[in-house]
């Protein structure tokens, strides 16, 4: 089992020093969720190393063109590498008459041969919204003015970890070892039985929330209680307290204290606003607040269970 998330775009509305539009690639199983795609997505994409052609699921919080105007061009570079696979988009209604609009001005060469399937998100009701054998997604209630909503990942666990010691202390066959992970026990040359608690153990199964543009809001901690690793927008540092909450954005300390509430293992910070080139004042406001907090820039890899907890 795994669980990485990777940054490709940390910048608030527009690219600036450096930075890029929001977009980040989870990663679930060797499975990857496009969440979000701003300007410049598919670039990052390739840059990072993330195999476009296996996204099949893609997550868009709102239609600020700093959330989704990457997404265009992508589903245009499926069409001229001949994507056959559907593709699921999850947005607001309004998205899919964009793609639309976009394909009917386009020539007859960019019609889409696959098959694209919309599902609208209601930013006034939390729910599950996507479920597989891998993970179950539900969105999160944003406060941002324009509709908006979050994404919450969590991984299912499926199959149990062998504790390899054991499998040679009870000389255990490579054939025999499918069926224990799925939880038999294991019966020896001599017939005893040994137990499957005994020979293996269960990974964590991972949790991660993208908090999209948002300004503080305490109704979103219930659905986030608990949550491994917090993405949270920070736009603005405490100075400009007044302009996060009249814009429908939040400042590093706000992201911190939702933290707190929740009881997060991790968060991480992102959304920057251009005004700052550089980032350590975020940190320098946040931590008085929530410990473990850290910077969601461009190409950071995050591990949402790390490997010295894996078991």
């Amino acid at each position: 089992m795994s669980f990485r998330v990777t940054i490709l775009g940390s910048n608030s509305a527009m690219p600036a020093n450096g930075r890029h539009p929001s977009a980040q690639a989870v990663v679930i199983n060797e499975n990857p969720y496009l969440v979000d795609c701003g300007e410049g997505t598919q670039m990052q994409l390739m840059h990072y190393k993330v195999k476009t052609a296996r996204i099949d699921h893609i997550f868009i919080s709102h239609l600020h063109g700093d959330h989704y105007l990457g997404l265009l061009p992508l589903i245009d570079s499926y069409v001229l590498t001949n994507r056959t696979k559907p593709l699921h988009i999850f947005a607001p209604q309004p998205l899919q008459e964009v793609v639309a609009a976009h394909h009917k001005a386009s020539t007859q060469r960019l019609e889409i041969p696959f098959k694209l399937f919309f599902y609208a998100t209601n930013p006034h009701q939390t729910g599950v919204i996507f479920e597989n054998n891998d993970v179950c997604v539900s969105t999160l209630p944003m406060k941002h003015g324009l509709e908006c909503t979050g994404f919450l990942f969590r991984q299912k666990q499926v199959l149990r970890n062998m504790i390899a010691e054991k499998i040679q202390q009870y000389q255990i066959p490579f054939t025999a070892i499918p069926a224990i992970k799925k939880g038999a026990d294991f019966v020896t040359m001599q017939g005893a039985v040994i137990a499957n608690s005994e020979l293996t153990y269960l990974p964590p199964a991972g949790s991660y929330a993208y908090c999209s543009d948002t300004a503080y809001n305490e109704d979103l901690v219930p659905h986030i209680a608990g949550v491994d690793v917090l993405y949270h927008e920070s736009t603005y540092l405490s100075d400009l307290q007044e302009l996060a909450a009249e814009r429908g954005h939040s400042t590093a300390i706000d992201a911190a204290r939702i933290a707190h509430a929740a009881g997060a293992g991790r968060l991480y910070l992102g959304h920057f606003s251009s005004r700052y080139k550089k980032l350590d004042k975020y940190l320098h406001e946040a931590h008085p607040f929530f410990a473990q907090t850290y910077l969601a820039t461009e190409g950071l890899a995050i591990d949402v269970v790390p490997e010295k907890h894996a078991k």
